[in-house]
């Protein structure tokens, strides 16, 4: 039996983001029960054009890898209460698979997390992006976790808050359970 792919979504375009950060601890948390991961950050979301219905080849290689996916985790930071441009942007190619055997996100455990410097804004972020996870079939996982930004608590990769280290790393965990467990289970129907 294969590994479950989890796809990590997020970021910003400043390199190595708060958001990005707490993305790659999440998808480690994945990795630690076994999942392989591919993440798109944000280099990879500030260069992808604005989504446009049947637009040539931009976004393939997202699209290619969330229909691959077991499972998927979304970062986004809180921008005026709500997702980010170009986390939003990313999310809108998975128009693409509408028409798909498996349409959208159906049945696909996501992780969700957000960064932000308010309570308020991770908050109405958060449940933003369970009422898109909703509305693209797709099944929020318990745990979401809000991180606070605050100067200084990611150095080199490693968020020095272990409250949060440990949010971030249970979402992480979170999909890659229920991957691994829809995973076998698509297994044992298609083997029968």
């Amino acid at each position: 039996m294969s590994q479950p792919l989890i796809v990590g979504i997020g970021g910003t375009p400043k390199e190595n983001s708060t958001t990005e950060q707490a993305l790659r601890i999440a998808l480690k948390g994945a990795e630690e029960m076994g999942a392989r991961t591919k993440m798109f950050g944000g280099s990879y979301l500030s260069q992808l054009p604005h989504y446009l219905t049947g637009g040539e080849d931009a976004g393939k290689e997202l699209l290619e890898a969330v229909r691959a996916a077991d499972g998927l985790i979304l970062a986004s930071p809180g921008y005026h209460g709500t997702i980010s441009g170009p986390v939003k942007n990313a999310i809108d190619y998975l128009e693409e698979t509408s028409k798909d055997e498996r349409v959208y996100l159906d049945g696909v455990p996501v992780g969700l997390v957000v960064t932000a410097y308010g309570a308020q804004a991770a908050g109405t972020t958060l449940s933003t992006l369970r009422f898109i996870v909703h509305a693209l079939r797709g099944w929020p996982t318990p745990l979401g976790a809000t991180i606070k930004s605050l100067g200084g608590m990611f150095k080199d990769g490693v968020c020095t808050d272990e409250n949060a280290a440990n949010q971030l790393a249970m979402v992480g965990k979170q999909v890659a359970d229920f991957a691994s467990k829809n995973y076998v289970g698509a297994e044992l129907t298609q083997s029968a």
